[in-house]
């Protein structure tokens, strides 16, 4: 079992291919996990994206899009340990999890701008 586990789910009242187009820039990554090196090994397109995690954490992630109701659940999924030598500082799960959800509720935000409430998300933007 890894040493720091992270599950999250967000709904985002916006379509899977708009967070997508998000998470395909790897400039994006650099913003949301400045200490981790990310390398894909699947992209899913409108599913999401899986990497392989170097830096302060060695193992595997994964955001994944699932089309729900009006918009889109977004998982997000991080199994990894230290680096070889080194160990898991105290908190660290418990640090990535409240990392993971300020990177959804961002996203949210940004990506739900300008919807009133109760109303079908638009696809542009």
């Amino acid at each position: 079992m890894p040493s720091v586990d992270v599950l999250d789910e967000t709904f985002l009242a916006v379509p899977p291919a708009r967070v997508a187009a998000v998470f395909a820039d790897p400039g994006a990554w650099r913003r949301f996990w400045p200490d981790l090196r990310l390398e894909v090994y699947a992209d899913r397109g409108a599913e999401g994206l899986r990497w392989t995690v170097r830096g302060a954490l060695v193992g595997t992630m994964e955001v994944w899009l699932e089309p729900m109701l009006d918009g889109t659940l977004l998982h997000y999924f991080l199994r990894a340990d230290p680096p070889p030598g080194t160990t898991v500082p105290a908190g660290e799960s418990q640090r990535r999890q409240f990392a993971s959800k300020r990177v959804a509720f961002a996203l949210k935000a940004r990506l739900e701008a300008g919807r009133a409430p109760g109303c079908p998300p638009s696809d542009a933007q």
